[in-house]
C-alpha cells in the first residue's frame, strides 16, 4: 500500500492531509494568539499529553476497526492503574513484576469482553457497558476511593523524563503508532480486523474466524487501555482511582477525528497522531486563550459531530464518483 502510494507520487491520503492540515492551522491559530503556546515547556506538556491520549485512542480505534466499540476503556485504564498501585505500594514487589500483573489482569478484561461478544453473542455496546460498571465498582471497591503514592522513582521517569527536549512518552507513542501501521498493512492478523469491520458476513464466507478477530481486537483493547493507565500513574506519580474516568470522550473524539471509521473497516495511524495532536491542542489553546473551561465539552461534541458529518459527505461524494 504504502509503495503503490509512493510509485502514485503520494505519501498520504487525502483524508490523512486534512487531518494533519487542521492540526498545523490549529498550531498556527494558537501560536498568533498565545505567546506561551510554543514555549519548551508548553511543547513538552503538550506532546506528553498527546503520547497519553494516543494510547487512550487506540483501545477505542482497536475495537472501532472491527465495527464494535469499548465503552469500559477508562475503567479498565483504572482497574489496570489501581491494581499496579495496590501491588507495588501494598504488597511491596518490585515494579516490572507489578507492571506485568497489572496487564495482565488489563488483558483478562478484554478477554471477559471478548468472551461475552463471542460466545454470549452480546452486542459490544451492552457488554461493555455493563462491564464499564463492574471494572470501576471493582476500582473502587479494592482503593476504597484512596490513591497509592508510594511509587518508586524509576518508574515515575518513565512518565516525567525526556530525550533530545521531548518526553520518553513521545517516542514510545512513535514506536506504537509505528507497530500499528505496520499490523495494518502488512500482517495476515490486520488485513482480517480491517475486513471484519467492512464486511463481517463477507469476512466469514472468505473463511476468517470473525469471533477470533474480535477476541483479538478486545484483547488489544484492553492492553492499550492498561498501558495508557500505567502510564499515567507514571506521570501522576500515584495510582489514582480516577484515572480513566474521563476517558470515554478522549477515545471516541481522537480515533474519530484521526479518521477511525464508526461503521469499521478503516483506520490510519498518522490520522490517529493528527487527531490526538488536534485534541490536545483544543484543550490547551482554550486554556492559554483564557476561554470558558466548562464549555469544553461541547466544543469537543460538536467536533467530534462535525467530523462524522463530513465522513459521511466524504462518503456519499465518493460513492456518486464511482457511479458515474
Amino acid at each position: 500500500m504504502f509503495m503503490q502510494r509512493l510509485r502514485a507520487g503520494r505519501i498520504i491520503t487525502g483524508a490523512e492531509a486534512g487531518i494533519l492540515g487542521a492540526a498545523l492551522l490549529l498550531v498556527m491559530i494558537f501560536a498568533i494568539a498565545s505567546d506561551s503556546f510554543l514555549t519548551q515547556y508548553n511543547v513538552f506538556n503538550l506532546t506528553r499529553t498527546q503520547s497519553l491520549y494516543m494510547f487512550v485512542a487506540l483501545a477505542q480505534a482497536i475495537m472501532l476497526v472491527t465495527g464494535n466499540m469499548n465503552l469500559s476503556v477508562g475503567a479498565i485504564a483504572g482497574l489496570t492503574a489501581v491494581t499496579f498501585g495496590y501491588t507495588v505500594d501494598t504488597l511491596g514487589l518490585p515494579w516490572p513484576l507489578c507492571v506485568l500483573i497489572a496487564l495482565s489482569v488489563s488483558l483478562g478484561t478484554g478477554f471477559f469482553n471478548g468472551f461475552v461478544m463471542t460466545k454470549l453473542g452480546v452486542n459490544s455496546f451492552i457488554v461493555t457497558l455493563s462491564t464499564l460498571f463492574i471494572f470501576t465498582g471493582i476500582v473502587y471497591g479494592v482503593s476504597e476511593g484512596y490513591s497509592y503514592r508510594n511509587i518508586p522513582a524509576s518508574f515515575k521517569a518513565i512518565g516525567r523524563g525526556s530525550f533530545l527536549g521531548l518526553p520518553y512518552l513521545f517516542y514510545l507513542m512513535l514506536g506504537t503508532l509505528g507497530a500499528v501501521w505496520y499490523m495494518f498493512r502488512y500482517t495476515i492478523f490486520g488485513r482480517q480486523l480491517l475486513a471484519t469491520g467492512s464486511n463481517k458476513e463477507a469476512a466469514e464466507l472468505s473463511g476468517i474466524n470473525t469471533n477470533r478477530i474480535i477476541m483479538g481486537a478486545n484483547l488489544l483493547s484492553s492492553l492499550f487501555a492498561g498501558v495508557g493507565g500505567l502510564l499515567w500513574v507514571s506521570r501522576l506519580g500515584s495510582a489514582q482511582p480516577a484515572i480513566g474516568e474521563n476517558w470515554l470522550i478522549i477515545s471516541f473524539a481522537v480515533a474519530i477525528i484521526g479518521g477511525t471509521a464508526l461503521a469499521g473497516g478503516r483506520i490510519t495511524a498518522l490520522g490517529l497522531f493528527a487527531g490526538g495532536l488536534i485534541m490536545v491542542l483544543i484543550k490547551n489553546g482554550l486554556i492559554l486563550v483564557q476561554a470558558n473551561v466548562y464549555f469544553e465539552q461541547a466544543f469537543l461534541g460538536s467536533i467530534i459531530l462535525l467530523t462524522i458529518l463530513l465522513d459521511r459527505a466524504r462518503e456519499v461524494w465518493s460513492a456518486k464518483a464511482r457511479k458515474s
